[in-house]
């Protein structure tokens, strides 16, 4: 009777253990994906064609390169109407692994940066020429999320 007692005791005990087990594995049908760093833009007036050519060049040849370094998974470019004087029409994109990725790489992608598009003083004279046909709006990081289960 005694030994009956301790069986059933025990057997409740460990469903319990169980069933806690089940409980702490939540089952999400989404999960983290990739990480973007967007720019948002405004192409000043009449300056499209001077900018996309920026784009087209200097722009795409670092996106390329940190491609090719293993620094970035993809890029891209999306244009649309401005609502406003005020907003953006150009957002420019670049895809990451993850954060810890993106961030881990931020020394290698400045010594990229200076072997594909050149010196300090060089970046520094394309970032004042580009103030003439752009304005930055924002800078913002973004994640993807996957509507698929963890693996």
């Amino acid at each position: 009777m005694k030994r009956n007692r301790m069986l059933i005791s025990s057997l409740i005990v460990l469903l319990l253990m169980a069933s806690v087990v089940v409980v702490a594995q939540v089952n999400r049908p989404f999960r983290n994906g990739s990480v973007w760093s967007i720019s948002f833009i405004r192409m000043k007036p009449g300056m499209d064609t001077a900018y996309l050519n920026y784009i087209a060049g200097d722009w795409k040849r670092e996106q390329e390169a940190l491609k090719k370094d293993g620094q970035s998974l993809s890029y891209k470019v999306i244009t649309t109407e401005a609502h406003g004087s005020n907003d953006w029409n150009i957002m420019l994109m670049t895809e990451y692994k993850d954060l810890a990725t993106m961030e881990a790489n931020e020394a290698k992608a400045d010594n990229l940066a200076q072997t594909v598009i050149g010196n300090d003083e060089k970046q520094m004279q394309g970032y004042r020429d580009r103030l003439q046909i752009r304005e930055v709006l924002d800078v913002r990081t973004a994640r993807e999320i996957v509507l698929e289960p963890r693996r």
